[in-house]
């Protein structure tokens, strides 16, 4: 089988990045890794968009098929590699990772999309100021909640990780969530982490006091 992943570092494509790591330990099954320059576009290009018409990241590719968005592509993984034990196994179980790899795709994550780009979502400057405002405050209260919440394996560590470190640019300190760093900080040190953070030469601390 011929494995592809489309990534960008930092992006929410660490996800199954850290899975497809966590699967080459547990049964030898490689993949090619395929970076996806953001600032030059390359999300955009007609070749790309073949594969993804969303023009985002990730893009898994078996056997030259893409497939998109996250939840879609771990639950693939874990179905195609059950020994890597990358899900819960019992059904009650992974159906809660799943829910949570769900809603960290589609509510923390979009949120934090008005912080990159608040230009989508207003025209003048004070607009975009006061979107972006609003979404890390909102963002902050998510990180609230998911700190309260169990972690489901791999993929569950590799979201936390991404969403954490995605608050350092909105100016939340990671410190101030404590047991969420922690359980990050755990899983960073776990090979499939380690692995695919070295590739993607990412850190967790994106925080800056002001000056």
């Amino acid at each position: 089988m011929n494995l592809e992943l489309y990534f960008a570092p930092g992006a929410c494509s660490f996800v199954p990045h850290a899975g497809l790591e966590a699967v080459k330990a547990a049964t030898g099954q490689d993949f090619t890794p395929k970076l996806v320059k953001l600032h030059k576009g390359e999300h955009k290009t007609p070749a790309y968009l073949q594969m993804n018409p969303s023009g985002q990241v990730p893009v898994l590719t078996v056997d030259a098929k893409p497939l998109t968005q996250i939840v879609a592509i771990c639950d693939w993984l874990d179905r195609s590699f059950p020994k890597a034990g990358l899900l819960p196994k019992e059904a009650w179980e992974r159906s809660q990772a799943l829910s949570q790899l769900a809603w960290m795709n589609s509510t923390p994550h979009t949120t934090f999309t008005r912080v990159f780009f608040p230009e989508r979502f207003a025209e003048s400057e004070s607009g975009k100021a006061e979107v972006k405002k609003k979404a890390a405050e909102t963002f902050r209260g998510y990180l609230e909640l998911l700190q309260e919440q169990p972690g489901f394996g791999v993929f569950s560590d590799a979201y936390a990780f991404t969403l954490l470190r995605w608050g350092g640019y909105a100016g939340i300190d990671p410190a101030s969530f404590p047991a969420l760093k922690a359980r990050v900080e755990n899983a960073m040190q776990t090979r499939s982490l380690a692995a695919a953070l070295e590739r993607e030469r990412t850190k967790l601390d994106t925080y800056k006091t002001a000056a």
